[in-house]
């Protein structure tokens, strides 16, 4: 998952009940047919019993595992996702390519010199520059929070290490994820502007394992940007404690050796369930990783929750009436450029887009359904928010965040939806070794499949769109 403008997936989903719910909830709003109820009452069964999530994950992981944007990896992924998509049925599989930069970790390493030797365990943002060859070594310099080192002299700190020791708040929502990705974002930048040789953060995480987390940084200008690595949380509290011990300054030396290629292919993987007019619902995840784990929560989770949902209701009797699109993004860890790839590439059919959704946070059971729908659209987010109280997923307001790769087609002025996941644990695991197969919970990736069969239907049945008055949207039959 990344997140633009320091705006996270998490903190713009925060989603709580407002008076536009309550206004929403007091409007005349369209009711389900009895046939659709039913139906989607009989999507959610199946959806509770359905292991094709869970397939999809398994195999995705397996057998193409890490796939960093713009790898060779990130081929095979692509190359995966069209054939998986086509042995389940899905029509117009395509891949559609697009360049971008290229940047890889090649290894890394921390030690502290002085005055207590011993190693770090830390790991490169993405993006960084490289250290010269056989490293670094600077002292080390902490500040507590992002804005302690925006506040501090431009002079002073030339060849120094700067050290933001900025923790991360646990919450369902992942809303502590907004402060911390911002202290990742911007602590190359300040400490460039201040001549720092190099910069370390505490990890943009929860967790408390040796597990660094990594996620892109910002560089702003090649004069000024500085090597830039993020310390597992356990080693960024010893950082702190020794800096609190020595009687002098304390050496870190620091080697990270980077790759980096000015244009590689990446791409965004499409299939569909063609419904009986051309109006579309795109859905999907992102396809690609990071490379220190298996990419299993972020996000083949959401690329397995799409499918399956999609999936399942293609499998109803009859053709639904809108298309149901399903995309793979590619690269959006190291910029979203599949989701902007994505809106150029369909400009010229975005006022066919009904609606658009994302699954790019985890795996954890959907708590909450949010919407952005246009004024004159609102009611009809309340039998939609209704039919999901079975499992337990309460009503949300009109602020729906949608999802960085939606974000383009937002923008554009598609509607959206969040099913928002908790987020509770995801923060320990996100962008680290630690994200694999086996931190998945099975029976929470069923509820998430039932939860989006279920919105996936039903945007597909109800009469008119979700802007205002339904403007921009044609009814006219497909091929």
């Amino acid at each position: 998952m990344i997140v633009r403008g320091f705006a996270t997936a998490a903190l713009a989903a925060s989603i709580v009940v407002t008076s536009s719910v309550s206004a929403q909830e007091a409007a005349p709003s369209p009711a389900l047919t009895p046939e659709q109820a039913r139906t989607v009452d009989r999507l959610i069964d199946q959806g509770l019993k359905n292991d094709l999530a869970w397939e999809v994950l398994e195999s995705l992981t397996t057998e193409v595992g890490p796939r960093l944007g713009g790898s060779e990896a990130e081929a095979r992924a692509r190359d995966w996702g069209a054939a998986k998509l086509k042995s389940l049925g899905f029509k117009n599989v395509k891949i559609e390519t697009f360049e971008m930069p290229y940047w890889e970790r090649v290894s890394e390493r921390a030690e502290i010199v002085s005055p207590f030797p011993q190693p770090l365990s830390l790991t490169a943002l993405g993006g960084s520059i490289g250290t010269p060859e056989g490293g670094l070594e600077g002292e080390v310099v902490r500040f507590g929070t992002l804005p302690e080192l925006q506040a501090a002299p431009l002079t002073g700190y030339e060849g120094k290490i700067i050290f933001v020791d900025e923790p991360m708040a646990r919450t369902q929502d992942g809303s502590g994820y907004g402060m911390a990705v911002r202290k990742r974002g911007l602590a190359a930048v300040e400490a460039g502007k201040r001549g720092a040789a190099a910069a370390l953060i505490r990890s943009a995480g929860t967790d408390y394992h040796r597990n660094p987390h990594t996620g892109g940084a910002t560089f702003r200008g090649g004069a000024t940007a500085v090597p830039t690595a993020a310390l597992a949380n356990p080693d960024a509290d010893q950082l702190t404690r020794v800096l609190k011990r020595a009687n002098g300054p304390v050496i870190v030396n620091l080697e990270l050796v980077v790759n980096t290629r000015e244009t590689v292919t990446s791409g965004n993987v499409i299939g569909e369930i063609p419904g009986k007019t051309n109006e579309i619902i795109v859905i999907g995840g992102h396809l690609d990783s990071w490379d220190l784990g298996t990419g299993a929560i972020d996000d083949g989770a959401g690329i397995a929750i799409t499918t399956a949902a999609a999936k399942l209701v293609g499998d109803l009797n009859g053709k639904p009436t809108r298309t149901i699109r399903v995309v793979m993004w590619g690269s959006e860890e190291v910029g979203v450029y599949g989701g902007s790839a994505y809106a150029e590439a369909h400009a010229d059919e975005i006022d066919r887009h009904v609606v658009a959704a994302e699954s790019d946070f985890g795996a954890g059971r959907i708590y909450q359904f949010s919407t952005r729908f246009g004024e004159s659209a609102l009611p009809k987010a309340t039998p939609m928010a209704n039919a999901l109280r079975r499992l337990a997923i309460t009503p949300g307001d009109n602020n729906a965040y949608g999802g960085a790769d939606i974000g383009a087609i937002m923008r554009l002025g598609v509607p959206a939806v969040t099913l928002a996941q908790s987020g509770w644990d995801y923060f320990d695991l996100h962008h680290t070794p630690d994200d694999t197969l086996d931190k998945v919970d099975p029976e929470a990736l069923r509820q998430n499949v039932a939860a989006w069969a279920a919105f996936i239907y039903m945007a597909s049945e109800m009469e008119g769109g979700f802007r205002d008055d339904g403007d921009g949207e044609s009814a006219s039959d497909s091929d």
